[in-house]
């Protein structure tokens, strides 16, 4: 059974992940500052309020966190607001698993405002019910809480809900609070993709087809039947 969706945004639906690579570089860049070699992985992880704390304390910088939040979305807003494209085929997946009538909502470290208007430009928006954001939940996704608060608002159980993600961290902290993962293919995780695909109960390289996911959920199902 599939109660209801939650689907990450960057990486799993948005082909986004190269301006995260490179955004609190262009920062810090902006206000004069170097950024060491490999920051955005220090970032990955991090709601945007706990990536500019991060940046506040690392790089000594003479601002309160609203401010670097401000910077570092001000730097990417026009590529949310104007470029990012949804992933090849994602359209028609999220078309279809709304025609099933399944909910869905958005779980994400991205800010609101750039998710809204990037969905919006993008048709998408109406396929979610809701948006919830690490930030505003108050944790990023190396808890649980933001899967939860989705799963309340839907009225589904962990167990009936299906979470889609790219990143291995996510997809752990998802199951491990029972939640059914959908590991969905990018390429800024290649170098986890082996762990991704052992440990979520389903992988996808892409989300274009809906028929081809239904029928995993069937064989995950027999398969659950079928040990116990």
């Amino acid at each position: 059974m599939i109660g209801g969706a939650i689907f990450d945004l960057d990486g799993t639906i948005l082909d986004s992940m190269p301006i995260w690579d490179s955004a609190a570089e262009m920062f810090l860049d902006s206000i004069g500052v170097k950024a060491e070699s490999g920051l955005s992985r220090f970032l990955f992880s991090m709601s945007m309020t706990e990536g500019a704390e991060f940046l506040k304390h690392r790089y000594c910088l003479d601002m309160d966190v609203d401010t670097i939040i401000a910077g570092v979305n001000n730097t990417i807003e026009d590529f949310y607001f104007y470029q990012v494209q949804l992933k090849e085929g994602v359209d028609q997946f999220l078309k279809g698993m709304k025609q099933a009538g399944i909910k869905m909502v958005i779980a994400t470290a991205s800010d609101r405002l750039l998710v809204e208007r990037a969905l919006e430009r993008l048709n998408v928006l109406s396929c979610f019910g809701r948006i919830f954001t690490c930030t505003e939940i108050g944790a990023g996704k190396e808890k649980p809480d933001i899967y939860l608060a989705a799963a309340e608002f839907m009225g589904t159980l962990p167990e009936n809900t299906w979470v889609f993600e790219d990143a291995l961290y996510a997809i752990r902290t998802a199951k491990s609070a029972g939640f059914k993962t959908v590991g969905v293919y990018d390429a800024y995780s290649v170098d986890d993709a082996d762990e991704i695909k052992r440990i979520s109960d389903i992988y996808l390289s892409k989300l274009d087809n809906i028929d081809a996911f239904f029928e995993e959920v069937s064989f995950f199902k027999e398969r659950i039947s079928f040990n116990y």
